[in-house]
């Protein structure tokens, strides 16, 4: 069982027939959030193409519902795929990221900097 499926409806501030979408418990930033998958699917691979063409939409509406409540700079949209790159939890969900001037010294790389060294070339 998903620790996904057992999230209450109550912190659910989206949903459609594919997806649903939360605050992160463990926000990076204000108004960091997942973007889930309602049925079990392990990462972005194992979406069929139907969900993976409704990821566009769902993308731009937790946009939307982060720019009502906070003014980011940018965004960083995040996916891991598979323990070595990071994955805890074996159930798509998509990282959106709201970015704020300033809260890095210098954001340059951004996520080239998740391998040690990568960052800068």
């Amino acid at each position: 069982m998903s620790v996904f499926l057992e999230i209450p409806k109550d912190r659910i501030i989206y949903e459609d027939d594919h997806f649903f979408i939360i605050r992160d418990k463990y926000p990076v930033s204000p108004g960091h959030s997942l973007i889930i998958s309602n049925q079990l699917r392990s990462d972005y691979f194992d979406l069929t193409d139907t969900e993976k063409l409704h990821l566009v939409e769902v993308i731009e509406k937790c946009k939307q519902l982060i720019e009502r409540e906070f003014s980011p700079d940018g965004y960083n949209i995040g996916m891991n795929c598979g323990e070595v790159a990071g994955q805890t939890v074996f159930h798509f969900h998509c990282h959106l990221i709201p970015r704020y001037k300033g809260d890095m010294e210098d954001p340059r790389g951004g996520v080239r900097h998740c391998v040690a060294g990568k960052g800068y070339y």
